[in-house]
């Protein structure tokens, strides 16, 4: 009985493989924050938007989500693209596209937001920090 069930495991796992290219067409990575629209301050139990305006580098990238830390009081946030690595990419310039995410007051106090800009000469990363009170 044992014996049967190890062979149909085997069946099912080499059936169910391919030999054409499955592998990922695609890379993540994490673009710099050009500015961000957010409230001057909150309300607690609100939930507020907070969009976030990023230059897009090629044609291969799109929005995937948001990068997002939470550590106590503090929030760092940057988005997080797909980069199509199976097609011809055209650059671009200016494009300045936009991604949105709703924030869920749940404190009192304030929070302070780092939205990444990415890293300087030395490679140390810049931060855009803004600091929301919760009335």
């Amino acid at each position: 009985m044992k014996n049967i069930f190890v062979f149909s495991l085997i069946l099912s796992i080499l059936v169910s493989c391919s030999i054409g290219d499955d592998s990922v067409n695609y890379d993540l990575e994490i673009l710099p924050v050009e500015s961000v629209d957010i409230p001057d301050e909150f309300e607690f139990g609100q939930t507020y938007p907070i969009t976030v305006y990023y230059y897009r580098p090629t044609t291969c990238h799109a929005f995937r989500n948001f990068y997002y830390e939470r550590d106590d009081n503090v929030r760092t946030v940057a988005p997080i693209t797909y980069v199509d690595t199976k097609n011809n990419c055209s650059d671009l310039t200016d494009n300045l596209v936009e991604a949105t995410f709703n924030f869920i007051v749940t404190r009192n106090g304030s929070y302070i937001f780092k939205f990444w800009q990415g890293e300087d000469s030395s490679g140390e990363d810049l931060f855009l920090s803004i600091e929301v009170p919760v009335l």
